[in-house]
């Protein structure tokens, strides 16, 4: 019989029960689910609502319920209606009557809201480790090309130069912007809802503030109604982990690009590649491509947790078990892809020789050579005007402007002298951008420092 029965003068129908039924789903919470009972039985011992003796015992069978899941002679029944249900039916078989004693002052509803959040706090440190190790990855190979030349691009065109080094870096501080965000979420969940109850707390003369300290929590929850009836938390961590996928996907595509031979910029290690059943010479990146594709997944489960509470009343309301499979699917298959693009990204191979070469073609020292003119005297407009000219020059007669002779410069402006050859110089091009941010190499350099500070901080 089920534990809630009593009003009802009839068993509910089977495609009911299985309908209503979240333990496929909800089981991965056991941990959390007992953790938090754990609390709340000593609350209510320390409070005199249950016999100390009381208290302990259904603290020492909640203990070994937790051991026996872990040691895998306990296993979930798959007919009880959730985790909660579970446990409290496992403790009762154990303790009989004392064991029915751990549901007093709470309700499935406050129960609920505390074991996901307890789940989604353990769940975003691995987040964030993983979001850690990656951005020390990213770190550690634009150490080591500080001064490994590329393209950099606009609409995806070549654009002006910079350094491997810089435009790793510019993923590494997406990533830590990501970290941030979900650490700012954890933090405003960090509240204890326990306590709630249905919610509108209870009559029972509970401490709050005992359970929200035994759970590690900042403090209660103000409000009961708010305790249990909202999961802004979830919203907000999936769209922190929304974003964070969006940077990988862009990330993702990048490598495509640069893996193809068109670009040939860097090569997979064999183990983060696939071949083709048909064709013999391909190598493909299917690592980035699930990554790109399952972006769209971990978008959806945001769709889905807004759209679940757009409309619902005060307070709890059935439609909220939809929150789970959300979510853990999002962190599921976010850790999935952090795991997997980590080592992709340590074993690639950069083809620097390819990258140089790319960066010497496409114009993009012409910013360079009008702020040479600029640095002469001659206003900006007037110099942009005369290089772009320069450039029609040179791709009418298959030329570039390391090549164009010296009489064509000082054809279009007299302030050209020998030193323009030096001045678009792709390696001093980069060099010479030194303002904060920028691709030179020292200011990489300290770049690369902060950021492995911010990474590795607590």
């Amino acid at each position: 019989m089920a534990l809630w029965a009593g009003r009802f003068s009839k068993e509910v129908d089977e495609t009911v029960n299985a309908f209503n039924s979240s333990i496929a789903f909800d089981a991965r919470m056991y941990a959390q689910d007992i953790r938090g009972s754990i609390a709340h039985a000593a609350m209510l011992g320390k409070c005199g609502i249950i016999e100390a003796s009381e208290s302990e015992a259904i603290q020492e069978g909640l203990k070994s319920i937790l051991a026996d899941i872990e040691q895998g002679t306990l296993v979930f029944d798959p007919n009880a209606e959730d985790i909660h249900m579970f446990v409290e039916a496992e403790l009762t078989k154990r303790l009989g009557s004392t064991g029915k004693r751990l549901h007093t002052a709470r309700s499935r509803n406050d129960q609920v809201a505390l074991d996901i959040r307890l789940y989604l706090r353990d769940a975003m440190q691995k987040i964030q480790n993983l979001i850690t190790e990656l951005g020390n990855v990213i770190c550690d190979t634009a150490e080591q090309h500080l001064e490994t030349i590329m393209p950099g691009y606009t609409h995806l065109q070549r654009a002006q130069p910079i350094t491997f080094a810089h435009h790793l870096l510019a993923y590494g501080q997406m990533l830590r912007r990501d970290r941030e965000r979900i650490a700012d979420a954890v933090a405003r969940m960090n509240e204890c809802p326990l306590g709630s109850c249905a919610l509108a707390g209870t009559t029972y003369p509970i401490d709050r503030h005992m359970t929200a300290e035994l759970l590690g929590f900042r403090q209660p929850m103000a409000n009961s109604l708010d305790g249990v009836s909202d999961r802004d938390f979830c919203i907000e961590l999936c769209c922190a982990l929304s974003i964070l996928m969006t940077h990988l996907s862009r990330f993702s595509e990048e490598i495509i690009l640069w893996c193809s031979w068109e670009f040939k910029f860097i090569e997979l290690d064999d183990a983060y590649a696939t071949g083709s059943s048909i064709m013999p010479q391909k190598k493909n990146p299917d690592v980035t491509e699930l990554i790109r594709g399952k972006t769209g997944r971990i978008n959806g489960d945001l769709i889905t947790l807004l759209s679940m509470m757009k409309g619902l009343p005060l307070a709890y309301n059935k439609d909220m078990q939809e929150d789970k499979e959300a979510i853990f699917d999002a962190i599921d298959h976010t850790e999935l892809c952090l795991k997997t693009f980590i080592p992709m990204l340590k074993t690639m191979r950069v083809l620097k020789e390819n990258m140089r070469n790319a960066a010497a073609k496409g114009f993009i020292n012409a910013t360079d050579c009008a702020d040479y003119l600029v640095r002469k005297g001659m206003p900006f407009r007037d110099a942009y005007k005369i290089t772009g000219t320069l450039v029609a020059f040179c791709i009418q007669k298959d030329l570039t402007l390391e090549t164009l002779p010296l009489e064509e410069y000082q054809a279009m402006s007299e302030l050209f002298a020998e030193d323009i050859y030096q001045a678009i110089n792709l390696e001093t091009c980069v060099k010479e951008r030194r303002s904060y941010g920028a691709p030179a190499p020292d200011a990489v350099k300290q770049q690369l420092a902060d950021l492995r500070v911010l990474f590795n901080q607590s």
